[in-house]
């Protein structure tokens, strides 16, 4: 029982801060989310931060762009996961692999779900658009490994909270230029995207942590 707090992938003086940061993040999400509904051209805020289009960035850059846009596919980004897995068992953090997994899996299929249901599109209608699954991908796994390194570093609530919304913050800027630099995403899609992840993946967190704790004490009454 006492080792509870320190394998916990959601310390618990984080749970707070993080729990109020997943709530407004999903009023940002529903806020975007009915604004956009339906619509297949960029809003004002889009064209103000950059003009729509589908070759807007050049080599070498370019390079650097289409390299984070395949880490969000499904076969990089199984890569990424599995890298990610492999290093959380071998710093005997079984919880932060599952977490690994399940962050970056829901915030996508939030992402995936929500992309039917909002409608909005971009250069055709086949191309649904918001929010962007490949900068919620980037930030649920910026923001599981932030809270495995808060774990190890022993932060406190402060420096833990700081760690994991910088970590979460560059994963999903980087991820959200190259989608906007493609021409994949409009910038309020990558805003959409991110602030899934900041909504999903507190929750996300905290099941699993339920879930371990409750096998965990599941097996000792099982052998009494």
């Amino acid at each position: 029982m006492t080792g509870r707090p320190t394998t916990a992938v959601l310390p618990s003086p984080l749970r707070a801060r993080l729990g109020l940061v997943a709530v407004l993040a999903a009023l940002v999400v529903a806020g975007l989310a009915v604004l956009y509904a339906g619509h297949s051209r960029p809003g004002a805020v889009d064209s103000w931060i950059v003009p729509p289009t589908a070759d807007s960035v050049r080599p070498p850059l370019r390079y650097a762009a289409e390299t984070l846009d395949f880490l969000g596919e499904p076969a990089g980004s199984a890569m990424v996961v599995l890298a990610a897995v492999t290093g959380c068992l071998l710093l005997g953090r079984p919880r932060a692999g599952v977490l690994m997994v399940a962050g970056a899996g829901l915030a996508v299929g939030t992402a995936t779900l929500l992309k039917h249901l909002v409608g909005r599109t971009i250069h055709g209608p086949d191309n649904l658009s918001y929010p962007s699954g490949h900068t919620a991908f980037f930030t649920a796994l910026a923001f599981a490994a932030a809270l495995l390194a808060t774990d190890r570093l022993g932060l406190g609530v402060t420096a833990g909270t700081s760690l994991v919304l910088a970590a979460a913050l560059v994963a999903g800027a980087t991820m959200g230029w190259a989608q906007v630099a493609l021409g994949a995403h409009y910038p309020t899609d990558v805003l959409g995207g991110w602030c899934t992840a900041l909504a999903v993946t507190p929750a996300t967190s905290w099941l699993v942590d339920r879930i371990a704790d409750r096998l965990a004490d599941a097996g000792p009454r099982a052998r009494h």
